[in-house]
């Protein structure tokens, strides 16, 4: 806060006055937050003409960006705009004194939104406090239940009914990547994690995010369904938000399974027909309502690492707020936008010293989502005021972002392209307010370097306008290109041909017997004649391979599962030992990490009948040396001595903790996110920063 003394104008009264036109038009909006303790408190009272109101609200809580069509944020410009205030509302919203005045979505149960249940042929069950009850009911008894929130629908099971949390898992083509609950207090959600300080200050926050947090160990007479978060040692848990969510709560079961609800890869559903339309097939019950969702908001997703809140999906609770920036030169940013990657993707706009983030989009791999995309961008540009004068994108020509971004360009607005890391790192550098040089530590799954080939354990030393490669991990092929994404045992037939060549086929270890023998053969021949076997530098492809070397997964149904598993089971004990490694420097100027000696002992620990615990836990702090050491010989080189951390392995809390500790015992400054993802949903801020340096150089 800037704080500055004024002299008294002489007004004698506040008033509040109706919204004008303007040729400039900029207000920040609020992001959607959950009710607020005095509008718990009148639901629950009897004698208060809103007991037991799904939509109950004031100007400290309730629906904000999901409602708003336009600025300025009146109601005629929500979707509250249909319905008109009774007398008592009215008379609330005009009252200076009253804590509803010019609370736009006010409303009763007389004049304002209701709730109403209808089974999957359409058929209305109930309406009002009776279509709560049954929904409440269903869920007791096992039922699949789609509930419309604040930003799109749930899809809702107990949490503790084994046979519907598979079910659903079955009905819903998702069988292994966790599903969110809501707990209906920190009390309830205490009986099944772990749950310290920072951790319930971020789950009783007024955002409400889903908050990854240790499993505790099984207790026979308290236990959730199993195939809840299946090879996962955490839960992801979130509290009530709304009105409606604490109804229904406190009315069925007191844990819930809040999945997204939508049709695989498309966006979250908002709309009751499309919704209907969408998973009538899963639901047994539809609990609708008749206000609008204008914009839909994804639950966001945090964790806590070094006891500070970290995302790994920004989006309802906290979009559109801006992320405040430190301008380059002069006092403002220039209007600039980022377009983000082809995964987790966001937008960012830029104006004075805000970077505004959208909420999460999703990977723009479905024509539905792309839709969103667009819709995305006209809305986030109106309700800013922002044009942008210089659109970024990444270099990757198959996104859909890059092709929007190229369309743009065909209108004369002109363009930037960002390789993917330098982007990673610029949205780091840019959250932590850094300029010059740093050292970045950028690893991750997938991103199209500079050379064509795909990288994604990268060491670089950048700016805000350029950046040079001073190391990586070793190339591996990726027999069958984007195949090999999804079945790990392919990453691990590659890392094995790298170290022993065909010889592999023959090594005496589980992986080799597990593998159909003929695949294996016909994999090392395409590697022999690099035939559809793209070079990769990727820590994420590392982990896969690890991951199915061990016979922990040698496939994948959702993205990073081999590696969560990995992480899973490394040892928890206080492991120190790793495997050896070469930094090996290239004619290029660029150092190779090189896994061999690593992977050779790995394979040794295999045949000694070592467990994947051990194995595991050494590995994981093998990848920490290396990127350390190349730190340290790069900071030899060139005096930097600031690192920023950015990519989705850093998702990792041991990669992430031990590459901290690691670093800041070498004597390393290190800067980190907390205020954007760390993964793909960060990348736009850092196209963004790009080009407002470009943008600021040439102008």
């Amino acid at each position: 806060m800037a704080i500055e003394p004024v002299a008294p104008t002489g007004a004698r009264q506040f008033e509040i006055v109706e919204s004008r036109g303007a040729t400039e038009r900029f207000t920040l909006i609020s992001p959607d937050v959950c009710v607020c303790k005095e509008c718990l408190d009148e639901m629950k009272d009897p004698g208060n003409r809103r007991f037991e109101y799904p939509f109950i609200n004031c100007t400290n809580c309730g629906p904000r960006f999901t409602i708003i069509s336009d600025v300025p944020y009146d109601r005629p410009k929500t979707s509250m705009r249909n319905f008109e205030m009774c007398a008592d509302c009215n008379a609330e919203y005009e009252d200076p004194t009253n804590r509803r005045f010019h609370a736009q979505p006010n409303a009763c149960p007389v004049c304002g939104p209701h709730v109403f249940i209808a089974n999957k042929d359409g058929a209305l069950l109930g309406a009002g406090g009776n279509a709560i009850e049954l929904g409440a009911s269903l869920l007791k008894e096992g039922k699949i239940l789609a509930v419309k929130g604040l930003g799109g629908f749930h899809l809702a099971v107990d949490a503790a009914n084994e046979s519907a949390v598979q079910r659903l898992r079955e009905l819903k083509g998702r069988p292994d990547k966790p599903f969110a609950l809501m707990a209906a207090s920190v009390f309830q959600a205490a009986a099944y994690v772990e749950i310290n300080d920072a951790e319930e200050q971020l789950l009783t926050s007024y955002h409400r995010p889903i908050v990854l947090l240790e499993k505790k160990d099984d207790d026979p007479g308290i236990r959730l369904a199993p195939s809840i978060a299946p090879y996962n040692t955490c839960l992801g848990i979130m509290l009530p938000y709304t009105p409606l969510h604490y109804l229904l709560l406190d009315k069925g079961p007191d844990v819930l399974v809040m999945t997204s609800g939508n049709r695989s890869g498309e966006p979250l559903s908002i709309d009751n027909d499309d919704a209907f339309d969408a998973f009538a097939h899963i639901a047994d019950a539809f609990l609708f309502h008749d206000r609008d969702i204008y914009f839909r908001a994804d639950d966001s997703i945090m964790r806590v690492q070094k006891a500070q809140g970290r995302f790994l999906r920004r989006s309802r609770g906290y979009a559109p707020l801006p992320v405040d920036l430190k301008p380059l030169s002069g006092k403002v940013l220039p209007r600039v936008m980022g377009c983000g990657a082809g995964l987790k993707a966001t937008v960012c706009l830029t104006r004075e010293r805000y970077g505004f983030l959208s909420q999460h989009i999703g990977d723009l791999e479905n024509i539905k989502v792309n839709g969103f995309y667009d819709h995305t961008i006209s809305h986030l540009k109106k309700i800013t005021d922002i044009e942008p004068e210089i659109i970024a994108h990444d270099l990757h020509s198959g996104y859909y972002s890059t092709a929007w971004a190229k369309r743009k360009g065909e209108d004369g607005i002109p363009l930037l392209g960002v390789q993917h890391h330098h982007a990673h790192a610029l949205s780091c550098m840019a959250e932590n307010h850094l300029d010059g040089e740093v050292i970045a530590l950028t690893l991750d799954g997938t991103g199209l370097g500079s050379d064509g080939h795909i990288w994604g354990g990268e060491v670089l030393t950048c700016t805000y306008e350029s950046f040079e490669r001073r190391a990586r991990l070793l190339w591996l092929p990726m027999p069958g290109g984007d195949a090999a994404a999804r079945e790990p045992w392919r990453m691990a037939a590659a890392l094995l041909y790298k170290v022993y060549g065909r010889d592999f086929l023959g090594l005496d270890i589980p992986y080799i017997k597990e593998m159909n023998t003929s695949k294996l053969e016909f994999l090392a021949g395409m590697m022999e004649k690099q035939v559809n076997t793209p070079l990769t530098s990727s820590a994420g492809r590392l982990f896969d391979a690890i991951s199915s070397l061990l016979c922990i997964r040698h496939e994948i149904t959702h993205e990073s599962q081999a590696a969560m598993a990995l992480e899973a089971v490394a040892n928890s004990q206080d492991i120190h030992a790793r495997y050896h490694f070469e930094v090996r420097p290239q004619d290029d100027g660029c150092s190779v990490l090189d896994i061999a000696p690593a992977v050779d002992e790995i394979v040794g620990d295999i045949k000694a009948g070592r467990p994947a615990g051990i194995i595991s836990a050494k590995f994981h702090n093998t990848l920490v040396a290396f990127f350390v050491a190349a730190a340290v010989k790069v900071r030899d080189a060139s005096g930097l001595n600031r690192v920023v951390l950015s990519g989705g392995v850093f998702n990792n809390d041991r990669i992430f903790s031990g590459m901290i500790e690691a670093l800041e015992s070498c004597g390393f400054s290190v800067y980190t996110h907390s205020l954007v993802p760390c993964g793909d949903g960060g990348i736009a801020l850092g196209q963004a920063m790009a080009a407002a340096a470009k943008w600021t150089r040439d102008h």
